[in-house]
């Protein structure tokens, strides 16, 4: 499986941080991700009663004809953290300015992992910057290949 990641989040935001999370999955859902069929537009973490979820990330059933009628594709899905990476995210998701955004999915040994980052929303100078470097590192490119 190829790593999911989660582009749009990387253009908008600034990652100070980054913590890896297990998921809390059923089996269509695992399925899928290991194909590389998730969404995470409009995707965020949530800290409720102390506990951290993905919220709003669409994992789509992986055979639509096979799903279980009551399969909510959107549902929130809970993140698997020990005690002192749960305090930490706590106290930085109350910091102000702060949000925690899912960065990418990916496999590790077998094992599906979310990599959340602590960030920062970006301003609109920053990202006309990163739009100008992406544009001048494409010509650049270009005049190198020709």
């Amino acid at each position: 499986m190829e790593a999911v990641i989660n582009k749009k989040g990387l253009f908008n935001y600034e990652i100070l941080e980054k913590l890896e999370a297990g998921l809390k999955l059923i089996g269509a859902e695992v399925k899928s991700l290991k194909k590389g069929q998730v969404s995470f537009e409009g995707s965020y973490i949530s800290i409720r009663e102390g506990e951290a979820f993905w919220v709003k990330a669409t994992i789509p059933a992986f055979q639509p004809k096979n799903a279980p009628k009551s399969y909510v594709p959107e549902r929130p899905r809970k993140l698997l953290l020990n005690k002192k990476e749960l305090k930490y995210l706590i106290g930085k998701s109350q910091e102000k300015g702060l949000t925690i955004i899912p960065v990418k999915v990916y496999n590790k040994h077998g094992l599906l992992k979310l990599e959340v980052g602590i960030a920062r929303k970006k301003k609109g100078a920053d990202k006309r910057e990163v739009l100008k470097k992406r544009d001048t590192d494409r010509e650049i490119r270009r005049e190198l290949k020709n």
